[in-house]
């Protein structure tokens, strides 16, 4: 489980030119990639509740991933994302001390804007 000191965070990459096989890869690739980062862990998320327009390959949610890292490595973990994913559409969802905050973002300054908005609301915590 996760403790005070660390922030949760769920990444869903949206790619409506991929098709699914197409997106898991692209997700299992930047998994891959987040695993190779300080992180306290990183995982595909399991189907337990396909959300409505939401698709499954293989028992995991498609372009879904779910990471957790300290606060001591959020920023540096933003830092990654956004030179990895910002011109990509994403929704981050950044969870901690029990409040959860979501943003989307498909353009470099959107990115910029919700993780700025993110380390906010980590701030605030």
């Amino acid at each position: 489980m996760s403790s005070k000191s660390n922030v949760k965070l769920t990444i869903a990459l949206t790619n409506p030119d991929l098709e699914p096989e197409e997106q898991e890869q692209e997700t299992r690739n930047l998994l891959r990639e987040i695993r190779d980062l300080d992180v306290e862990s990183a995982e595909l998320v399991p189907v337990t509740e396909i959300p409505k327009d939401t698709k499954s390959v293989g028992g995991f949610l498609v372009g879904v991933l779910q990471a957790e890292v300290s606060l001591a490595n959020f920023k540096k973990f933003l830092g990654f994302l956004r030179d990895r994913l910002g011109n990509k559409t994403i929704e981050l969802e950044v969870e901690a001390n029990g409040k959860k905050l979501k943003v989307k973002a498909s353009s470099q300054q959107e990115l910029a804007a919700a993780i700025e908005q993110a380390q906010k609301f980590i701030a605030g915590n």
